[in-house]
């Protein structure tokens, strides 16, 4: 019995899509899974992120220069403690 490797939903970079499913990083299950990772420290995750979105930011416009995008929904918007 072949048991398959588990994959984690992490970023590909320079290109921050999902190493495991391709979508956009960070994805539902990489979302998930940081809600999980930092449930008792919702700041600490909010930091995180916005160090992410900065190296993204940085390398997607290299890639990208004549295109800029917004990516505070992506990175920080669903992560904001909701109430």
């Amino acid at each position: 019995m072949m048991v398959g490797r588990l994959i984690p939903h992490l970023p590909m970079r320079p290109l921050w899509r999902c190493r495991n499913c391709g979508a956009e990083w960070p994805c539902q299950p990489a979302r998930l899974s940081l809600l999980i990772e930092y449930r008792e420290d919702r700041i600490a995750l909010m930091v995180y992120l916005a160090q992410q979105m900065t190296e993204a930011h940085h390398q997607l416009a290299q890639l990208n220069p004549d295109r800029r995008v917004d990516l505070t929904d992506r990175f920080l918007t669903w992560a904001r403690a909701r109430g």
